[in-house]
């Protein structure tokens, strides 16, 4: 690949971004074997030397994009300040390095241009044309991109992660669809020792879930789940954080949920991405590119990043609560460093209480600025889901919900038939079960978890929702706050597993819908293709009826056991045959405990 540099500052680097930065001059070759499909390729300018507390300020005054092409594909991806280049290692805040995260999407040769402009509020604006050209301003290059060699669960050979109109994710290599399964809770998970220039600043906390001692996280129990080959930082720092995803991942999760911003008033008051508590228009360089290094893991474990931009007690903490140049910087920072995930949620808020014009401001910024389109949801309190959806139903740039309810089946139908019935239908997850004291219990003090099990994990799946993270109520250990130890809910992240492990191995569960009204049964739901499938979830076991309608099909019964996964299995009946409606027998043992039934089509 060749480079062309102008006089000044004329050393590009182009690197895996997992390798760190190295230096490479004006004509130097990258190893293709770097250079990969849905791999992040960085690209490191030298530039301007400069500091996190400089005038002009590096990540305002400053603003590099980068345009990549190739045929009709085109992603004006931007940049950021990056200090010395290495700062995650050597907690520099001055230097001479700006970088930019691709992933591309196809194989083959793909060329860039770089604008890299100065001015005041540059960064802010997005007219090409503003500031004026410096430095390296113009540099054009070419990067011939080779398929991946990774497999599942590294979402390097899953693909990006997109909203493709539908109740579900897609990814785009695989086409296959997702359903997610993780963790809501520490929310605060990014308040971690190990990270530069993180503490917690409460001095006096509000009663309920913030209540306690100062508090920083250290994940000290998962430190026996890190792996040899893991990353690490500062000569071996990391290993509880690093240690309880792979934890995480290893129960067949897929997403966590975290805040980077609660101070301003929100819980925790122990997770910020500027240089300071204090600061809103520099960021800390060192402190990212140590998230960068837990972030990728997560791509590596096939883990989605969730991410929460702000929390109710804080969000009209930037700018009164509008869009303006602290909320316009706060994001491009965050879309710079982390859009190139390729399993990613843009949350605008927990328990959101920004205006409708405001949350259509901040929907607009984000897919504008983020070349991969990632999604936009939005989390409320439980009794605004009204005040706060609709008017954002049928919005180009807002992609569903993030339920906060304790009335999930209902919710997820109505918000799942509201958004089909606008014209863009969203996909429908479950972020939080209250009450907030409670959460989901540790298995110490909830071993079956049968109320979550029965009324918000099957239940959202069951009505076509698109899956669940799981809050941990604070009079509980291992609290939404301070959990150090996922293992505390091992046996959730079981059922949860098999509650997912169903609905991707039996059913084809795109195609199917809720159809509640299709069995006898008062309290169990239905989820079919009418004709041909139909799973019904039966919360108190027992049987019911299932409407075949006309049809003289005969179809087999199957169950499924909701508390141990594994196999299906034959009940009192094996097979049904219509029309009308028909009793579908009972399950094979257990029969007053919950199951699953399925009835398809015999070929």
């Amino acid at each position: 690949m060749n480079r062309h540099c102008l006089p000044a500052f004329c050393v590009i680097c182009l690197v895996l971004a997992a390798q760190g930065c190295m230096a490479a001059h004006a004509g130097d070759s990258v190893s293709s074997g770097q250079l990969k499909k849905w791999h992040k390729i960085t690209l490191t300018f030298t530039g301007p030397e400069t500091s996190e507390a400089a005038d002009p300020n590096p990540f305002r005054d400053y603003r590099l994009n980068v345009t990549f092409t190739k045929g009709q594909e085109r992603y004006v991806v931007a940049g950021y300040y990056a200090a010395d280049g290495n700062a995650a290692e050597t907690s520099a805040t001055a230097g001479n390095k700006w970088r930019v995260h691709f992933v591309p999407d196809q194989t083959g040769k793909w060329t860039y241009t770089v604008s890299f402009r100065a001015g005041t509020d540059v960064a802010l604006s997005s007219d090409p044309a503003a500031g004026s050209p410096v430095a390296f301003d113009g540099a054009r290059g070419s990067l011939k991109v080779g398929p991946t060699d990774k497999t599942e669960p590294d979402l390097r050979a899953k693909g990006l992660l997109n909203y493709v109109g539908k109740r579900y994710l897609q990814f785009a290599e695989t086409g296959r669809y997702f359903l997610k399964g993780g963790a809501d809770s520490p929310e605060n998970f990014l308040a971690y020792a190990d990270f530069d220039g993180t503490f917690d600043t409460a001095e006096l906390k509000r009663k309920g879930e913030a209540a306690g001692e100062k508090f920083i996280h250290h994940y000290a129990p998962h430190v026996r789940d890190f792996r040899p080959g893991d990353p690490t930082w500062k000569s071996g720092k990391g290993k509880g954080i690093i240690g309880a995803l792979n934890y995480l991942s290893s129960k067949g999760m897929n997403s966590v949920y975290f805040i980077p911003y609660n101070i301003d008033g929100g819980d925790g008051k122990d997770v910020w991405p500027w240089t300071g508590p204090d600061e809103r228009f520099r960021f800390d360089c060192s402190k990212l590119d140590q998230w960068e290094i837990v972030f990728s893991h997560m791509d590596k474990l096939g883990l989605m990043l969730h991410i929460i931009g702000q929390e109710q007690e804080n969000d009209q903490g930037l700018d009164g609560g509008e869009l303006g140049p602290q909320r316009k910087l706060y994001y491009r920072e965050l879309i710079a460093r982390f859009a190139h995930h390729l399993a990613l949620t843009w949350n605008l808020g927990e328990e959101n209480t920004n205006t409708t014009e405001q949350q259509k401001a901040f929907g607009s910024y984000i897919k504008d600025l983020d070349p991969y389109d990632h999604p936009v949801v939005a989390h409320t309190f439980p009794g605004q889901y009204d005040k706060v959806y609709t008017p954002l139903l049928g919005y180009e740039y807002f992609d569903g919900p993030s339920l906060q309810t304790n009335d999930t089946h209902a919710q997820t139908l109505k918000w799942i038939d509201r958004s089909a019935e606008a014209g863009r239908r969203w996909f429908v997850c479950l972020d939080e079960i209250g009450p907030a004291h409670t959460g989901v219990k540790p298995d110490s003090d909830d071993y079956w978890h049968d109320e979550v099990r029965k009324k918000h994990l099957w239940a959202n799946l069951m009505a076509g929702g698109a899956g669940v993270e799981w809050y941990f109520g604070y009079n509980f250990a291992h609290n939404d706050l301070n959990c150090e130890d996922w293992r505390s809910r091992d046996h959730m992240w079981d059922l949860t597993r098999y509650a997912l492990e169903f609905f991707q191995k039996h059913l084809p569960f795109t195609e199917m819908a809720h159809h509640d009204d299709l069995t006898s049964a008062q309290n169990d739901y239905c989820f079919a293709q009418p004709g041909r499938v139909y799973a019904i979830y039966l919360p108190s076991g027992g049987t019911t009826n299932l409407s075949l309608g006309d049809t003289s099909a005969s179809f087999t019964v199957r169950w499924y056991n909701p508390r141990a996964g594994g196999s299906l299995q034959v009940g009192t009946v094996a097979a049904i045959t219509g029309p009308g409606s028909v009793g579908i027998g009972r399950p094979p043992d257990d029969a007053a405990k919950d199951w699953a039934a399925l009835v398809k089509l015999k070929p």
